[in-house]
């Protein structure tokens, strides 16, 4: 299986300026993996400008691909009830992972004290689950309609001055609600933190991502990596993340899957509806097969609400 990176033609730019101008290229992936864009996906994209430079290829323009070899893979384990017996991770190059009796409750639905969430389907490695009816149609209008304008770009950490600037990364634009920021808000994070199975004080702020036509996002992980001076700050305060769930707000007519290559699976956005993921365990290994991306929009536009969760109680910088 082979997993395309896509970007924009400003990243490509980017890249190719930084090359250009003398900036190592291990400089330039530091960069990428400093938004916790997965290694993997920051080195082929470097490589590949790298060996266009050297005439070996043709220019990359919007995308590359990362080959089975380059990509953490792995297969799903059989699905059935957990037995709770930690299992270290079979996959090549990355650190071992021991899957513990997960955070995410067993059952074919989740009864919140306001809505009853239906599982559709689940996975063990990586620890995920497909979920429907999280969100309503009138809250998913509400949510896109309080956040649109307040979008902004996602930015990106320059490797030569250090600043933020806009990212062809993710080419989607952004924006964080306050904890219960507004009733709906404060309604939808005590929902989401029962169906997570941790506090509500746990939780960082709802995060809402609007990808335009033509729109996605390369792999990555979400848990924090500790390399990074930001990251070992934010985790002394709130402790690493342990979950995610992405809650899908409007119908996407082509496009725009969350896929995860280590199970081989591309949850496809319908409003409403949600993946959950974990990628941490008790003894503080990180769980590298939880490596996900956004496929670009081929027709439409998608919109999701993202909620992280931490160890301990969510403390802002």
């Amino acid at each position: 299986m082979t997993t395309v990176v896509r970007f924009s033609p400003a990243l490509g730019d980017w890249v190719r300026q930084h090359l250009d101008n003398g900036v190592a290229p291990g400089d330039l992936r530091g960069a990428l993996q400093e938004r916790d864009i997965a290694a993997e996906a920051a080195q082929a994209i470097v490589d590949a400008f790298e060996r266009a430079r050297r005439g070996e290829r043709a220019m990359p323009i919007d995308q590359v691909e990362l080959t089975p070899a380059s990509t953490p893979m792995g297969m799903p384990a059989p699905m059935g009830r957990s037995t709770g017996t930690p299992m270290p991770s079979a996959i090549d190059g990355v650190p071992p992972y021991r899957y513990e009796t997960p955070r995410f409750r067993p059952g074919t639905s989740i009864a919140t004290d306001d809505r009853v969430v239906r599982v559709a389907a689940r996975a063990e490695r990586p620890m995920l689950a497909v979920l429907n009816g999280v969100f309503s149609a009138d809250e998913c209008e509400e949510v896109i309609a309080l956040a649109r304008g307040r979008l902004r770009p996602s930015t990106l950490v320059d490797p030569r001055t250090g600043r933020d600037i806009v990212s062809g990364l993710r080419s989607s634009l952004g924006m964080f609600f306050r904890p219960a920021e507004t009733p709906l808000i404060a309604r939808l994070d005590r929902r989401i933190a029962e169906i997570m199975n941790l506090p509500v004080s746990h939780g960082e702020g709802l995060q809402i991502l609007h990808y335009p036509e033509g729109a996605g996002s390369a792999p990555h992980y979400d848990f924090l990596v500790p390399s990074n001076p930001a990251n070992q700050a934010s985790i002394a305060r709130s402790g690493q993340r342990v979950s995610t769930l992405v809650t899908y707000l409007n119908d996407v007519p082509a496009g725009g899957e969350t896929v995860f290559p280590a199970a081989s699976w591309a949850v496809s956005p319908q409003r409403g509806n949600a993946v959950y993921f974990e990628y941490a365990n008790s003894h503080g290994e990180l769980d590298h097969a939880s490596l996900h991306a956004s496929s670009a929009v081929t027709r439409g536009e998608k919109w999701v609400a993202t909620k992280w969760m931490r160890e301990r109680t969510f403390v802002s910088a």
